[in-house]
């Protein structure tokens, strides 16, 4: 069976960035399964599995543009260290969600000076080149409740 839109795909991955510097890898544990057509992965990497089948291994590199986005500045804020009511000692790399006009979104503190916190609305992946070392290990066609809930259920996906 080929990887196409509605099916449950698992692979074993590792992910690297463009210094070779190894960011993520599913060795050692479960293969990650999702639901393909579903922007359960990034656009680059599913967009590389259509038509792939077991046993298949490829490199994918990834730009920005179909990975995590560019950089946008936008994202990247300072706010008074009053907002953190409550927290006491703010350090650089924490992260905390933050209430957007869009939502929930994590946000990671860049830089503490003073009262001044700059947080950083990027996901962390943001604006670099990725490459992903995959292989295919099961494709199988998606359940109507996977379909309907936009996600693999099972080991290695998503459990209710």
């Amino acid at each position: 069976m080929q990887i196409a839109e509605k099916s449950v795909v698992s692979i074993h991955y590792t992910l690297t960035n463009a210094e070779g510097n190894v960011l993520d890898s599913s060795e050692g544990q479960d293969p990650l399964a999702y639901l393909h057509g579903a922007s359960n992965i990034i656009p680059g990497l599913e967009n590389a599995l259509v038509g792939k089948s077991v046993g298949d291994s490829l490199k994918v590199t990834v730009e920005p543009e179909e990975g995590y986005g560019p950089v946008r500045d936008e994202l990247v804020q300072d706010v008074d260290r009053s907002a953190f009511s409550g927290i006491d000692d703010i350090q650089i790399g924490m992260q905390f969600m933050a209430q957007t006009p869009w939502g929930e979104q994590p946000v990671t503190v860049v830089k503490v000076e003073g009262d001044s916190i700059t947080l950083d609305g990027n996901h962390p992946l943001a604006g670099q080149t990725l490459t992903f070392d995959v292989e295919v290990v099961e494709v199988r066609d998606a359940t109507e409740e996977e379909v309907e809930h936009g996600h693999a259920h099972g080991e290695g996906g998503h459990q209710h």
